[in-house]
C-alpha cells in the first residue's frame, strides 16, 4: 500500500518558499533603487515624508479652504498622506516586469510577485512616514490623537487594497501596451485633486456630491478622516461601494497577470 504525504507540509514549504521570494525581491529591490550610500533604504519613507510635510507647510502657510473647522495640518497629513499610498503603487509598477525579465528564468519567480514587492515596498513607506509624522505632530501638540485607530487602521488598509488592485492591474496592463505609460501620468494628476485629498464632501454642493461619491477612493479617505476627528468630521463614505470596488478591480487584475504570465518570455 503506497502511503501519500499530507498535504500541510506541502502547504507550509509553499509559503515558507513565497516568504523567502518576496523578502528577497524586496531587498533587492530596495538596493536597486536607494543604493547602499547616503540614507539607503531610509529613503523608503523620508521620502514621502518629505513630500507630505511640504505640502502641510504649504497649505499652512496659504491658509488654504478646505471646507470645514478641522486643524489645516491635520487635514494635509490624513490627504496627502492617503494620495502617496495609492497613487504611488501604480507608477512604480508599469513597466516593472520590463525591467525583471531576467529574473523570470527562476522557478520560484512569478509575474506576480515582482508587481507585489513593488506594492509593498510602497506601503511600507508610505504608512511609516504617515505613522511617524502623526506621532510627531501629536508629540508637537499640532494634532491630537486619532479618536477611533482602529477605523483609522480600516480604512488605510482599504486605501491600500484599492491601489494594489489599481497598481497589479495597470502594471501588467503595461507589459502589453506602453501606450498605458503614458496615460496613467496625466490621469492621476487628473484624480488627485477629486480623490478627496484637498475638501470634505459635506462641503460640497448636494450634486457634486453625489458625482464625487463615484469615485472609490474618496470613500476610504473620508472613513480614515472620520476615524481621525471622530464627531468633528461629519463624513460620508459607503465601504460597500469601496470593498466591491476594490474586489472587482483584484480580479481584473489576476486575469491581466494571468494573461501576462502565459505569454512573458525570460531575457
Amino acid at each position: 500500500m503506497i502511503e501519500t504525504a499530507p498535504d500541510q507540509p506541502a502547504a507550509s514549504s509553499s509559503w515558507s518558499i513565497q516568504c523567502r521570494v518576496l523578502g528577497a525581491l524586496l531587498i533587492r529591490e530596495m538596493l536597486t533603487r536607494y543604493g547602499r550610500h547616503n540614507l539607503g533604504f531610509l529613503w523608503l519613507f523620508v521620502e514621502p515624508m518629505m513630500f507630505t510635510l511640504g505640502v502641510t507647510a504649504l497649505w499652512t502657510a496659504t491658509k488654504s479652504v478646505h471646507g470645514s473647522d478641522l486643524p489645516i495640518v491635520a487635514f494635509a497629513l490624513t490627504g496627502y498622506s492617503s494620495v502617496l499610498l495609492w497613487r504611488n503603487m501604480p507608477g512604480r509598477c508599469i513597466g516593472a516586469l520590463w525591467a525583471n525579465l531576467a529574473l523570470m528564468y527562476h522557478r520560484n519567480i512569478k509575474v506576480l510577485d515582482v508587481y507585489l514587492a513593488r506594492v509593498l515596498l510602497e506601503f511600507g513607506g508610505a504608512t511609516i512616514s504617515f505613522a511617524t509624522l502623526s506621532v510627531l505632530f501629536i508629540t508637537l501638540g499640532l494634532l491630537k490623537p486619532p479618536e477611533d485607530m482602529l477605523q483609522v487602521v480600516g480604512g488605510w488598509l482599504s486605501i491600500a487594497w484599492f491601489g494594489t488592485a489599481l497598481a497589479i492591474w495597470i502594471g501588467a496592463l503595461s507589459h502589453e501596451n506602453e501606450l498605458v505609460d503614458k496615460l496613467w501620468h496625466p490621469f492621476s494628476y487628473l484624480l488627485f485633486p477629486l480623490s478627496g485629498a484637498g475638501f470634505m464632501v459635506d462641503a460640497l454642493p448636494h450634486q457634486a456630491q453625489e458625482i464625487v461619491l463615484y469615485i472609490p477612493i474618496v470613500h476610504g479617505v473620508e472613513f480614515v478622516r472620520e476615524g481621525y476627528f471622530g464627531s468633528r468630521a461629519r463624513a460620508h463614505y459607503d465601504l460597500g461601494y469601496l470593498l466591491s470596488f476594490c474586489l472587482v478591480l483584484s480580479l481584473f487584475a489576476l486575469m491581466q497577470v494571468r494573461k501576462v504570465a502565459r505569454n512573458v518570455v525570460p531575457e
